[in-house]
């Protein structure tokens, strides 16, 4: 074992890994990929990753009645910046679009119910809904919990109960409005497949490597700071 798998080693006995930077999509993805979750359909109170940290945080409490109908978070080393807004751009026709500046979100359909968030999971990407929020590209990927008996056989998103993707863009359309605060300008242009989900996902990838750098240089950068 040479020194910088020791260091990899030691530090995965001493830390836990940044649910956002330190975890890999997994060597599958976008076929199959890890998710972090950050919410469950009973919460009532919205949770996200705070970044500097990697520790969940409230956010706000959910103001309106509705919830979340599924498992929702993001995909690990992810990034929604120029390559995620391009595809935006491309398939609407628009220009000036940005990516939001966030992990790609995930939302992960499950027959079973999780009782809490803060967990990762192996996760099945099946389509998503191309959502801007303010001129931001702020992609929905849609996946089914990996092995899940009810939703693990659906292969694409047209195969997925049409009622449950309403819920979906009714809690994505709503969710961000605040009572007493002008509408927000946030629009689903439309839902798409698997194939163009493994597309954003990959794009989102290479958004996070340019923003962040290789995720595989990082032990060899910190070698080289402990050896100064």
């Amino acid at each position: 074992m040479d020194r910088q798998d020791q260091l990899a080693k030691t530090f995965s006995l001493l830390f836990q890994a940044h649910p956002w930077h330190g975890v890999s999509p997994g060597e599958k993805s976008p076929d199959t990929l890890k998710a972090f979750i950050e919410i469950v359909p009973t919460d009532t109170v919205k949770y996200e990753i705070d970044k500097p940290s990697g520790h969940l945080k409230v956010d706000r409490p959910q103001r309106f009645s509705s919830l979340c109908p599924t498992l929702y978070g993001f995909i690990p080393q992810s990034y929604c910046g120029p390559q995620v807004a391009a595809i935006c751009e491309r398939v609407t026709g628009r220009t000036g679009v940005k990516g939001d500046g966030d992990p790609l979100d995930i939302c992960v359909l499950s027959e079973r119910g999780i009782p809490q968030g803060n967990i990762f999971l192996n996760a099945i990407p099946i389509g998503g809904l191309l959502m801007i929020d303010n001129n931001e590209a702020d992609d929905k990927i849609i996946a089914v919990l990996e092995g899940d008996v009810t939703f693990g056989a659906i292969k694409d998103l047209e195969q997925c109960p049409p009622a449950l993707i309403d819920r979906l863009k009714h809690y994505f359309l709503s969710y961000k409005q605040l009572p007493g605060e002008p509408p927000r300008v946030v629009e689903i242009t439309e839902g798409y497949g698997r194939k163009r989900a493994h597309e954003v996902i990959q794009a989102s990838v290479a958004d996070y490597k340019q923003s962040f750098g290789e995720p595989s240089d990082r032990l060899a950068q910190l070698q080289q700071l402990l050896r100064t």
